[in-house]
């Protein structure tokens, strides 16, 4: 069983990046990967196909690209209307920057859901080569990856930790919040860097124009993203087996790294089998830090990040070569502050 697994996760970690066939048709491939290892672990039965189609997070997040995708279709010219007044009054820099972190810190109200649909659909109108398109949704993702984490509703990791340790409402504010706060804000100064060359030469005869959206195309959009949380549940159930067996048990700084397969693994799931109110709060700490930071750095890791690649057509390959390196910056420095400094 080990060793099927870790072929499967070994092609799903390459397969995207160097076969073109796999990187335009991800979603289905990685339903078949998390098909492959429900087998392989002797997880899949009736019980578990109940319980992955009757998961109402699936239908409620294809519902909220559907209408939300449906509506921005509709308003989408005057979106961009609206965009260019607010830029006249204010440097692109600067409305990048409270973009980034104002939908980082709302994620958690709104929830990352929300926040990843506006976020792709802005970036869509805003003057921008497509290169530095890609780099400020990539940095969004990673923005509000970390705020939504802030309280119960933002995402289904901050659910599942919050009524597992059965605290209150603001139990992951108040523990991570110094953690996450100064996070999102270093992404919004990366975010505002990182149009800097484009916002002075004003040149925008090489932007990343996508065709204007159809009922057609925001109907595929949110089919392929239902497969794609589809395939990630089944992922996760594939994998949960090994996680329980030889994961949950190692030391937090062993597991602060190896949350790093959240890039491409549910971090809800990894969260649910991992926390225990028999940790300490740097334990806790140190776990969701490693799920939160990791999954921005890969397509599969976070629903923002799925939403945004599909809304903006990001290849996989495009996402890892700034996705990986950035998230691997932020381990080291937030490792350092947790088992170093403190």
């Amino acid at each position: 069983m080990l060793v099927g697994l870790l072929i499967i996760l070994l092609l799903v970690l390459t397969l995207p990046f160097f076969v073109k066939v796999v990187e335009r048709n991800l979603e289905p491939f990685l339903f078949v990967m998390g098909l492959a290892a429900t087998i392989i672990s002797g997880v899949l039965n009736t019980e578990l196909i109940h319980e992955i189609i009757t998961n109402h997070l699936m239908y409620m997040i294809t519902a909220a690209v559907l209408i939300f995708g449906l509506l921005f279709a509709r308003f989408q010219n005057n979106i961009h209307i609206w965009i260019n007044k607010i830029l006249a009054h204010i440097p692109l820099n600067l409305f990048i920057f409270l973009m980034v972190v104002l939908l980082g810190l709302c994620s958690s109200i709104i929830t990352a859901i929300i926040s990843a649909l506006i976020l792709a659909e802005v970036i869509n109108a805003l003057p921008l080569q497509r290169k530095e398109k890609i780099n400020t949704t990539i940095i969004g993702c990673f923005s509000i990856g970390l705020g939504a984490a802030l309280t119960p509703i933002g995402e289904p990791l901050s659910t599942i930790v919050v009524s597992k340790l059965s605290e209150e409402f603001f139990y992951l504010f108040k523990l991570l919040g110094v953690f996450i706060i100064p996070g999102v804000i270093v992404f919004g100064v990366l975010s505002s860097l990182a149009v800097k060359r484009t916002a002075k030469d004003d040149d925008t005869s090489e932007t990343m124009d996508l065709e204007d959206e159809t009922t057609k195309g925001v109907l595929l959009r949110a089919g392929k993203i239902f497969l794609f949380i589809m395939a990630l549940e089944l992922l996760g159930q594939g994998f949960k087996p090994v996680i329980d067996t030889y994961i949950v048990h190692l030391d937090g700084r062993i597991l602060y790294w190896i949350n790093m397969i959240s890039a491409v693994l549910d971090n809800a799931t990894l969260a649910a089998a991992e926390i225990s109110p028999a940790m300490s709060g740097l334990q806790i700490e140190a776990i969701l830090m490693g799920l939160l930071v990791s999954g921005g750095m890969l397509i599969p890791g976070n629903i923002p990040n799925i939403i945004s690649a599909g809304k903006l057509n990001i290849t996989s390959s495009e996402w890892a070569r700034l996705g990986v390196p950035l998230g691997l910056a932020m381990l080291v420095i937030y490792y350092v502050i947790l088992f170093v400094i403190i």
